[in-house]
């Protein structure tokens, strides 16, 4: 038993802790990474680790214990990375320390053999044999590397530093020499003329810049050659090597900044006639779109050097360049040709104008469409001026008008005021039978109704009365509904003195079923007959349009015509017009405003020509404005709201309406009853007396709200008790701004 206890401890202590769960595994707000760790421990320095001590050798055996513990230490490190190069050079650089110049150089050699590419070996190994002033193995380390490695440049500068700190000059010019048979990078080329120039080698520097610019032909070296040879006080050399830069470029490969550096050069020498020779050339060879600081160079020396037409010179050339290039990019942009053709006109060379004016109308609209069409028959608009005014050919105008014409799709659409001007210059010309065949041709081929006007307004201005009258019969028969026409032609005829003619005009105007101003028309036949004082006929007429229309205005006007006749009954007659009005709009249920406007200008009326007894009985008829709401509905019947809008509320409505007398009898019944209580009231306390006025005002205050509320949710159809409340809509006549409850209402307040 006490062994089978034993166990069982044992097997307890045995167990295995429990690992806690976590139960949020959700990332922590910080986050720590590898990176910050190690940064703290190296902050914290948890491992210090001393420096090793220093050891001191006095004994040449204990040396050479030294050195061969060390070389082994190094064979090892080679022999486990042989291609670590930072091995072989810390090797070379220890035994260079020790003095032994021979097993570096051979240290090196073998690192040269295990990588010869390697730069850093080559630049090690030549600095060693240059610091020990091993001047021969240096070369010959050079010379290999160069072998090797030819397009290294850090070698050939090494090099020829190394000639040149020696004084060798020939020889670091043989190595430049053989360097640029490679053709190097420019600063190379630099670098050898540099070299040349410290010694004074002028002409070996310009040999030297001669295969530079065909080695590197950019037009930066071939503007430092230009300005070695200035500086050398040779110009005549320095305007050869820019003359040679343009024929070697040629007129294709152009570019602005040669030019502006020989012209600058040309500057500087006081050659003013040859830079301005430049700027035109190259202006005149270079494409607009790349010659804008060209333009800008030349502008400011013809400010400084010019008179005032050479400034003007250029900038009317770069304008006219500018204009050129938007042309040449768009051909249909018409308002650049528009710009560029006020700036030819302003030099006057008519040629030259002329050119370019064809050049723009040659450019037609790809699409039939007049909104295409509207800038670009402007510009033969602008060339048929140019030639009658300014140049005087009438015949070249002539010319233009007719080829204007050929060219508009007149099928499609056409545009009149071509015709008109055509026509108005050949009446200039005294060509009447010209202009008559134009305008007719017009009308026979696309007619409008402004090349109509414009022939009649031509006829009538030479008194072709007959002419205009067939004008007039052809523009009414291609649009019958023109009020405005119908109404010229009658005025004419007015004018002629033909009366009879003139009513016919109009009795056929108004007969017309489309119309496109149908109240201008028959308030022009009624001016009409009021001017020959036919009152008969105006009232005949007037009838007839009420027969058509009930407007508010046309009653308004029969009225005040009525009081402009000065007539005996006029009065009396104008009186009766409103009251038709009033009763013909009484009916009509949206036309509230209407009726409103009716009695307005009927009191406004009675004011200037009625009694007291007429405004009093206008003022009986005249409306109450109230404020009601209503619901608004959406598209899909849904309920939006409510809104307030005002309406007008008639006293001859009120009486129509079903329970007015009941209502009436109940305000004369809380008159009484406010009489009896009112006297009852007397014989008691002041204190009490002003309490129960107070509790009644109250009441009645309440009581007119609930009333106004009622009448707005009744005239917006709300769902109320009928049993409850009786609503009023309209005040009574007694007081108008007074309303009242119901009997029951009025009751239960009691």
């Amino acid at each position: 038993m006490d062994d089978e206890f034993e166990e069982e401890i044992d097997t307890k202590q045995k167990r295995l802790p429990k690992v806690a769960k976590v139960k949020n595994k959700a990332a922590a707000p910080v986050q720590i990474t590898a990176e910050q760790l190690l940064r703290e421990a190296k902050e914290r320095q948890l491992e210090f680790v001393p420096p090793p001590p220093k050891q001191k050798i006095t004994d040449p055996d204990e040396l050479q214990e030294y050195r061969l513990r060390k070389r082994k230490f190094f064979e090892d490190n080679i022999r486990k990375n042989r291609s670590t190069v930072a091995n072989w050079l810390k090797y070379g650089a220890w035994e260079e320390s020790q003095k032994e110049i021979q097993r570096a150089r051979s240290i090196y050699e073998r690192a040269l053999d295990m990588n010869h590419r390697n730069v850093t070996i080559w630049l090690k190994y030549a600095e060693m044999e240059m610091k020990h002033r091993q001047v021969n193995h240096a070369r010959n380390i050079w010379d290999r590397a160069v072998t090797i490695l030819p397009r290294n440049n850090q070698f050939w500068y090494k090099y020829t530093y190394m000639e040149e700190m020696l004084g060798n000059i020939p020889n670091a010019r043989q190595v430049f020499e053989r360097w640029m048979e490679w053709e190097p990078e420019e600063q190379a080329w630099l670098s050898y003329i540099k070299m040349e120039m410290r010694y004074k080698e002028a002409n070996r520097a310009r040999a030297v810049y001669e295969s530079f610019v065909m080695c590197h032909p950019v037009i930066k070296n071939w503007i430092r050659f230009a300005k070695f040879e200035e500086h050398q006080q040779n110009p005549s050399n320095a305007r050869i090597v820019f003359e040679r830069a343009i024929e070697y470029y040629g007129d294709d490969n152009m570019d602005q900044y040669l030019f502006i550096a020989f012209a600058r050069f040309e500057e500087s020498q006081r050659e003013f006639d040859r830079v301005r020779c430049i700027y035109k050339y190259a202006l005149d060879k270079i494409p607009k779109q790349n010659a804008q600081e060209l333009f800008k160079n030349y502008t400011t020396f013809e400010k400084r050097f010019g008179d005032r037409s050479g400034i003007e010179d250029v900038i009317v050339n770069k304008r006219k360049f500018q204009y050129e290039e938007e042309v040449k990019e768009n051909p249909n942009n018409y308002d650049a040709w528009f710009d560029y053709l006020r700036l030819i006109e302003a030099d006057g060379d008519i040629d030259t104008i002329r050119e370019v004016y064809e050049r723009a109308i040659s450019n037609i609209p790809p699409i039939q469409e007049k909104k295409s069409w509207r800038r670009y028959i402007y510009l033969w608009i602008m060339y048929a001026v140019f030639e009658e005014l300014t140049a005087k050919d009438m015949d070249r105008t002539r010319q233009v008008y007719k080829a204007s014409l050929e060219v508009i799709p007149h099928k499609r659409f056409t545009f009149a005021k071509v015709w008109l001007f055509y026509a108005q210059f050949e009446i200039r010309q005294k060509n009447l039978k010209a202009a008559r065949l134009a305008l007719g041709s017009s009308l026979g081929k696309c007619a409008k109704d402004k090349l109509f006007r414009e022939y009649i307004s031509l006829e009538l201005q030479l008194r072709e009365f007959d002419r205009c009258r067939k004008l007039y019969e052809k523009f009414l028969e291609f649009n019958p509904s023109n009020c405005t026409t119908w109404i010229k032609y009658a005025e004419m005829e007015t004018i002629l003195g033909d009366i009879d003619r003139a009513r016919a005009i109009y009795e056929l105007a108004i007969s017309q079923t489309m119309l496109d101003m149908p109240e201008v028309l028959w308030k022009a036949y009624i001016d009409f007959e009021i001017g020959l004082e036919e009152y008969d006929r105006t009232r005949e007429i007037y009838e007839r349009l009420l027969q058509r229309t009930q407007h508010v205005k046309v009653w308004i006007s029969y009225a005040e015509f009525e009081t402009t006749t000065n007539e005996d009954a006029c009065i009396d007659q104008a009186r009766s017009i409103f009251k038709r009005a009033n009763d013909r709009l009484k009916g009509v249920e949206h036309a509230k405003e209407e009726r409103m406007m009716i009695l307005e200008a009927w009191k406004k009326f009675e004011l200037q020509h009625g009694d007291t007894a007429s405004q009093m009985s206008i003022d009986k008829k005249l409306p109450r404005k109230v404020k009601k709401r209503r619901k608004i509905q959406t598209e899909d019947l849904t309920d939006a709201g409510w809104e307030e809008y005002y309406d007008y509320i008639f006293p001859d409505d009120q009486d129509n309406q079903p329970n007015f007398k009941l209502l009436q009898m109940a305000k004369m019944w809380k008159q009484t009853e406010d009489s009896s209580s009112d006297s009852d009231s007397e014989n008691e306390e002041k204190p009490s007396n002003s309490e129960n006025s107070n509790s009644k005002n109250i009441q009645n205050s309440q009581t007119s709200e609930d009333v106004v509320n009622e009448s707005e949710s009744d005239s917006d159809e709300e769902e109320e008790e009928p049993s409850k409340k009786l609503p009023l809509p309209l005040p009574l006549d007694i007081d108008k701004d007074e309303e009242f409850n119901d009997s029951s209402s009025e009751e239960e307040d009691e």
